[in-house]
């Protein structure tokens, strides 16, 4: 379809969208698309469509979601502030304070530049929770944005593609499952388990093809098996089959290491009631007509899972032997089961008082116990708290407690209060005595025995403990009660690791102790002994620096080059505002094989006779010559002088438009106004209608290099801008 074409889809679906609402809410959404369109007039997708496509396929899933008009108009503006030229506060005026804030809450923090991706998308995860904790529908948006992105992934190049999906797999899907949004949850694992492991998931698509007609009579006849008795009870009720999604099966064979032919449960029959009561009636002709899989009964109705689930759940045997789940719910029940949270706004009550309170506590919980996280154990601990399978336990008053499989009683002691945990001395589950480290099992009924006089929660806990809420508030604890304490036993531990691994003499060099203490940003060794002894900080990331450097000490001595640096271990200023180490005042040159520019992780390279070549760490030729005995020694520290007066940086891009008259002018015109210098530049048309245009620029550094890639993607026609690295593109 041509541009035309596209823009009249589009406004069907906003017309479609609008026949659900009021004629004032569906004149809201019409105003915000115009704006929207008119913002990315211009802009176009990977795909070559225009890119107001995406925002409007996003607006449409919130719609089928049933989302309230606020949540629909956030949808079709979500890129604005991100990807144009308007603000948060021009989205207020224009929409209000709900809808702007709305749009802010999935707008990424592209502005700031990163030292790694891990801290990025941890700072994006946080800003998205902390505003999820205001207004849950930011989640929601936020997951439309991501089912349609995830829908054309096809347009993305491998890496992204691979990178996306992964992302998808560990922290959308997860989050839809958490809000309840099964039919979410179920397309984006299965979209991303194709990108990730396409051979698996053909295998399990030809197995479920070759099974296809037997799978239906046989849930045919169950279905009819069911229904024929249900009539003669006289209870009215609807009944839905289905094979179980692609990913689900995956998890069975790969998960559990079985062969096609031992899988037997992947097969749903779904009984829909008019009440409760019929629920438990039904559940009861089920059991008379199948043979009961013992064990396999979960009743969620009077124990309903955090995320709102309720349903009764019970594993038969069918006909021929094969084992079935049979699950019975009420149609609110079913809508829940479904569209999850969403389902508030689709019967239009939106959430209320105490509904509003539980569904953004796990939030606000998730936020307080990853408060001082680093970005590695930020998106691992919420990967554990948040989207691990989950137990069920209760107290002795018979309160529901929730905590990720595994979960001991420590765990479940600070899941009740702080106090509870540090006063801890034992614990009983079901009446009995249990060890601290056992494993808490769905329905146990756990007693934590305190006593006033405990002396607080014992250090080898942290090793125990699954949930990094309980390990952030026993920290916590050490940190205030056992000071001089955590400073012996970090001192103790650290010494007792480095000497096994013969690192100690490494460790003692007072140089080397000064850059780690400002590399793990703490102002005295006794921090850094304090921090280890209360848990705040791993082991295994101290051992880690401590071993490189004495690996690079080591293949300093065995090689020449070191030779040239024998006479000051201190760092010593260059002209060229790169500070290298050991060397005083020697030539340094930038390697054009990947243009390093000020806020890029460097490394230098002691070449012969030519002074010291600076490179990105990055850079493919470091990977290469590192893995080379002869030149990992002459591989040296380097890093950017930042009292060193400023100069310009060449850096490469490559900017892929639409070919059109004027594309380039433009990028011109921005990069004047900028006043940033050019030293090369030119385009080429290729094919199928794309322009791609080389330049090479010069920064001040990586912070003036994010702001003109970001103005330039922003230019009429522009689909994409990548740095270079070696003549590829950098994402």
């Amino acid at each position: 379809m041509n541009d035309s074409d596209i823009i009249k889809a589009t406004e069907q679906k906003i017309e479609e969208i609008c026949a659900c609402e009021t004629p004032a809410n569906a004149e809201n959404i019409r105003r915000a698309y115009r704006y929207a369109r008119s913002l990315h007039e211009g802009q176009y997708r990977k795909s070559g469509e225009p890119y107001i496509i995406h925002p409007v396929e996003t607006a449409y899933i919130l719609s089928q979601l049933g989302m309230d008009p606020e949540a629909i108009e956030a949808g079709l503006l979500h890129d604005c502030i991100e990807d144009t030229c308007v603000t948060y506060n021009d989205i207020k005026k224009e929409f209000g304070d709900s809808v702007a804030l709305l749009v802010d809450g999935v707008t990424k923090l592209g502005h700031i530049v990163y030292s790694s991706r891990e801290e990025e998308q941890m700072e994006d995860l946080r800003k998205m929770f902390l505003a999820m904790a205001k207004d849950i529908r930011v989640i929601i948006i936020k997951l439309a944005d991501r089912l349609h992105n995830m829908r054309t992934n096809q347009y993305w190049n491998p890496r992204k593609r691979s990178e996306k999906a992964l992302e998808t797999m560990e922290i959308y899907a997860p989050l839809a499952h958490r809000l309840g949004m099964q039919t979410i949850k179920k397309e984006l694992e299965d979209i991303s388990l194709q990108i990730l492991d396409p051979v698996g998931c053909d295998e399990i698509t030809s197995f479920l093809a070759g099974k296809k007609v037997k799978l239906h009579e046989f849930l045919q006849s169950i279905e009819n098996t069911i229904a024929q008795r249900l009539r003669a009870e006289g209870i009215e009720f609807e009944i839905k089959s289905r094979v179980k999604h692609l990913y689900s099966i995956y998890r069975k064979v790969y998960g559990q290491n079985l062969n096609f032919d031992e899988i037997y449960d992947i097969c749903a029959t779904r009984v829909i009631v008019e009440d409760i009561h019929d629920c438990y009636n039904v559940l009861g002709v089920i059991h008379e007509l199948f043979r009961l899989v013992p064990g396999r009964f979960k009743d969620y109705i009077s124990t309903p899972k955090p995320n709102g689930y309720q349903s009764l759940h019970t594993s038969v045997i069918g006909n021929d032997g094969v084992p079935i789940e049979v699950q019975i719910r009420t149609k609110q029940m079913d809508q829940m089961a479904e569209y999850g949270i969403a389902a508030h706004w689709k019967y239009k009550d939106g959430l209320r008082g105490q509904q509003n309170e539980e569904a953004f506590a796990w939030v606000r919980q998730l936020l307080e116990s990853q408060q001082d996280s680093d970005a590695e154990d930020f998106i691992k601990n919420i990967k554990v708290d948040m989207f691990s399978d989950e137990v069920f336990v209760f107290t002795p008053k018979g309160d529901v407690i929730s905590l990720p499989n595994g979960a001991t009683p420590i765990d479940f002691a600070y899941a009740i209060h702080s106090q509870v945990g540090n006063r801890m001395t034992g614990a009983k589950v079901n009446g009995r005595i249990v060890t601290i480290d056992y494993a808490l099992k769905n329905g146990d009924v756990v007693d934590i025995i305190t006593s006033s006089s405990s002396t607080g929660p014992k250090r080898d806990w942290m090793q125990i403990v699954k949930t990094s809420s309980a390990r952030t508030k026993m920290k916590q604890w050490f940190k205030k009660e056992r000071r001089e304490e955590n400073i012996e036993t970090g001192r103790a531990e650290l010494e007792r690791e480095l000497k096994i691994g013969l690192l100690w003499d490494t460790f003692n060099q007072k140089d080397f102790q000064t850059v780690l203490l400002r590399r793990f940003d703490f102002p005295s060794l006794d921090e850094l002994y304090a921090s280890i002894g209360y848990g705040g900080i791993a082991m295994s990331r101290i051992i880690a620096r401590v071993r490189e450097e004495h690996t690079k000490q080591q293949k300093q001595r065995e090689n020449p080059a070191a030779q040239i640096m024998k006479s000051d271990k201190n760092r010593k200023p260059s002209n060229s505002g790169v500070i290298v180490e050991g060397l005083d005042n020697c030539l340094v040159k930038f390697s054009k094989c990947c243009c390093p520019i000020p806020g890029d992780d460097i490394i230098g390279f002691v070449t012969r006779g030519y002074g010291v070549s600076v490179h990105r760490k990055d850079c493919g030729n470091v990977r290469t010559s590192l893995n080379k005995d002869s030149e990992y020694g002459r591989w040296i520290k380097a890093e950017w002088d930042d009292n060193a007066d400023r100069k310009n940086y060449s850096v490469a891009l490559r900017i892929t438009a639409k070919t059109r008259t004027g594309v380039l002018a433009d990028i011109v015109t921005v990069i004047s106004n900028m006043k940033i210098g050019v030293t090369e530049l030119n385009a080429r048309d290729t094919a199928d209608g794309q322009t791609n245009i080389f330049l090479t620029a010069l920064v001040s550094g990586r912070e003036q290099l994010s702001l003109l890639m970001q103005r330039i993607r922003k230019s009429t026609g522009v689909y994409d801008i990548t740095r270079c690295i070696e003549g590829k593109e950098e994402n």
